[in-house]
């Protein structure tokens, strides 16, 4: 399955993200994790130390790359050859799982065809469309992936949201936006939640978009601390709530996918 995670900024997406990844791994399964987040924090949540990223060029970024694969001069290749890219370009982190540094996404799906995007239009097309991998990809946060249609071709898009208006406002447009460019499985995640009435509104907001509430997280003091010591969740604290709803994600998914 190729599955996009999506929300405002600060709902717990990378931590989705990158817990959902392990625990895929962990099941034997070969996993991609795309970093497609400008702020570039997925690698934490998957247990990736510093030093093995630090001098790694997001993929938008690479000259070298971009130069070899699609050119320079005003004549560009528009199918330039990817299929290396994750293997070659990409970091092997715990339980396997491989982490691709997109960098920013520009303007995809907007009528340019710079060079930079040219390869990340094919790479996302070729990982999306032709491998058998799971992907799991820790979009930007609002909306601006699926204004360029970044996430087409994916499977599930699950939005993640705390008990908050703007949270739930970014959701609704974020479900707009993928009904449009035919995403049929739209997923919500509720991050985040103190009490029953937190649950309920989040509940509710889902209901009314008709997106199921597949499961929901509590406002997880571990994940916090996991967070400022740059240590994965899934290390930090195995066993917490927040990680155990992440595995209830998890089989749900693969409950579907089977």
């Amino acid at each position: 399955m190729k599955i996009a995670i999506a929300g405002k900024g600060g709902v717990g997406k990378t931590f989705v993200a990158g817990t959902l990844s392990r625990l895929l791994a962990r099941d034997g399964y070969k996993v991609i994790a795309v970093d497609a987040d400008p702020a570039m924090n997925l690698a934490y949540a998957l247990g990736i130390p510093s030093k093995k990223t630090s001098d790694v060029i997001p993929i938008s970024e690479n000259k070298n790359l971009i130069e070899e694969r699609v050119g320079s001069g005003p004549i560009i290749n528009l199918n330039p050859s990817v299929n290396d890219i994750a293997e070659n370009f990409g970091v092997t982190g715990p339980d396997n799982v491989i982490l691709l540094i997109m960098g920013t996404v520009r303007s995809g799906g907007s009528g340019c065809m710079c060079n930079a995007n040219s390869l990340i239009s094919a790479l996302i097309r070729h990982i999306t469309l032709q491998r058998k991998d799971w992907v799991i990809a820790d979009m930007e946060a609002g909306l601006e992936h699926l204004g360029r249609a970044t996430v087409k071709g994916f499977d599930v898009l699950i939005c993640v949201v705390e008990p908050g208006a703007q949270s739930i406002e970014t959701a609704k447009k974020i479900s707009k936006l993928a009904s449009d460019i035919k995403i049929q499985n739209i997923l919500g995640f509720g991050n985040k939640i103190n009490n029953p009435d937190d649950k309920d509104y989040i509940q509710k907001n889902f209901d009314d978009m008709g997106i199921d509430l597949i499961t929901s997280a509590p406002l997880d003091n571990s994940i916090i601390k996991a967070d400022s010591m740059r240590i994965a969740p899934i290390d930090f604290s195995p066993d917490s709530t927040a990680v155990h709803a992440v595995i209830e994600l998890k089989k749900s998914l693969e409950k579907s996918h089977l």
